[in-house]
């Protein structure tokens, strides 16, 4: 039995491509969504045809501090020890199937294991090394490793990463958002969005690192004030960062700037049309970085380090917030447009045919 465990709205993007080739081969699977976020899930799932969880950890608002994480993990995991067989349907040993760094990504870890089955990690071996940027991120990504029995990395790169880990490992050449950006492409001309008639930069921040310190957000917003001068913004805002900004008594004087559009939070269609349509991204987000590099869009990251070598010196730059180099972008932006991304073959397809045929043995 496959089991797919998802809780966050990057992880389910980045997973749909896997649920619509095993609905596409008629390969059952039992879904599972842990409700770390509630928001646009549902709108998520009918953007790319994925069937309806089998069965939901908790329901509620999303969790995003890391004190509620600690009793959310614990609780689910009680649930778990209690509810077994009816969460994972039948006694069977199967391949549970969790994705990325996240909290939910550790807790599906140890549902499997708590459950006698075994573990897939998808977008496996990708490190930072540095265990506090990003915090926790870097960390949660260990653990899983440990708890892992099949290791699905995006590149050479990342298999190398896991050299001292045992189990399976399967390079599947690049990332599974790969085959999401064809699913949302096949959509996206039946997408209405409000795009400019300008030319815009989108701005999208929600780590930990970055909205939680004042002195951060406040060294963040000061640079985004001076990019504005030259570029309109469009910033499009996570719940958690509008609650920071506000936190903070920042949001008033962003929302003074005329040249920075506030928006809410897009669906992954709507997102990824304006993104297409933008002169360059500003983002401190590793799925925006891929997503970048995929579709040749200009990227400059608001972060110190990133875990993630797609389009790094090509079409994107890690600022490491070096005034130098955020100028040397924001002016020269046009340089780093790069062509589209085509590959011949399907992650997907490979984690896919990489599953089943252990299922088979």
């Amino acid at each position: 039995m496959i089991h797919i465990i998802v809780g966050t709205k990057a992880q389910l993007i980045k997973m749909a491509p896997i649920m619509v080739e095993l609905q596409n081969r008629n390969v059952g699977y039992n879904f599972i969504l842990t409700g770390q976020h509630q928001d646009v899930m549902d709108e998520l799932r009918e953007d790319f045809g994925i069937k309806e969880p089998d069965y939901i950890m908790s329901k509620g608002k999303d969790v995003t501090s890391i004190f509620q994480m600690i009793f959310w993990i614990n609780g689910n995991l009680i649930k778990t020890i209690f509810n077994k067989k009816k969460i994972f349907k039948r006694d069977k040993m199967g391949i549970v199937l969790v994705h990325g760094d996240t909290f939910s990504t550790l807790l599906g870890a140890l549902m499997g294991k708590l459950s006698g089955n075994r573990v897939g990690h998808v977008e496996s071996g990708l490190r930072s090394f540095n265990y506090f940027n990003p915090f926790p991120e870097e960390i949660t990504r260990i653990l899983t490793f440990q708890l892992s029995d099949y290791y699905f990395c995006p590149g050479e790169w990342a298999l190398n990463n896991l050299k001292s880990y045992k189990g399976v490992k399967i390079n599947t050449g690049i990332n599974t958002l790969y085959d999401s950006l064809q699913l949302a492409k096949k959509r996206i001309k039946c997408v209405n969005v409000d795009i400019p008639n300008y030319k815009y930069a989108i701005v999208t921040l929600h780590r930990f690192e970055n909205i939680f310190k004042k002195d951060q957000l406040e060294k963040i917003v000061g640079l985004l004030e001076e990019i504005s001068g030259k570029n309109k913004l469009l910033f499009i805002l996570h719940k958690p960062t509008e609650q920071q900004l506000k936190r903070f008594n920042l949001y008033t004087k962003l929302e003074k700037n005329k040249n920075i559009e506030l928006r809410p939070r897009y669906d992954y269609l709507k997102f990824i049309k304006l993104m297409m349509n933008s002169e360059f991204v500003i983002s401190d987000g590793g799925s925006n970085q891929e997503e970048g590099f995929y579709l040749g869009v200009p990227c400059l990251l608001f972060r110190y380090k990133t875990e993630r070598q797609e389009g790094l010196n090509e079409n994107v730059l890690l600022s490491k917030f070096s005034r130098d180099k955020i100028d040397y972008f924001v002016k020269n932006y046009k340089e780093f447009k790069k062509k589209k991304i085509k590959r011949e073959f399907s992650p997907s397809k490979l984690i896919v045919r990489e599953i089943a045929n252990e299922e088979n043995r």
